[in-house]
């Protein structure tokens, strides 16, 4: 477990939904995707990540994930990293999505 943080430190994360309307493959990147996200009324984003091995790109539009907006954006094979998608697990990344439908954008608390 890693160190108890400050409930005030938890509320800096700014954590979304957003909706994936396309991802390619980085090119000479077996791990990396490029993710195009649709953070309602914060606009398109791109975020890269190491989610390859257990998604394909064709499979990913349209679904909704939890993102973290406010991450420093990070340049990765000169693609600028707006954020992070959320996932879980120690030994896979698997995606979280809301359990009903609910519009990009909104809040995650």
């Amino acid at each position: 477990m890693k160190p108890t943080i400050d409930f005030k430190d938890f509320t800096k994360l700014d954590l979304r939904l957003a909706k994936i309307v396309k991802a390619e493959m980085v090119e000479e990147a077996d791990k990396l995707l490029k993710i195009t996200l649709d953070v309602g009324e914060l606009g398109e984003r791109v975020v890269v990540a190491g989610i390859r091995e257990w998604y394909k790109p064709e499979d990913l539009a349209g679904k909704l994930v939890v993102y973290l907006v406010n991450l420093e954006p990070k340049n990765i094979r000169g693609i600028e990293s707006q954020g992070m998608i959320v996932a879980a697990g120690k030994d896979e990344a698997v995606l979280l999505h809301p359990d009903r439908k609910i519009k990009p954008g909104e809040i995650v608390r």
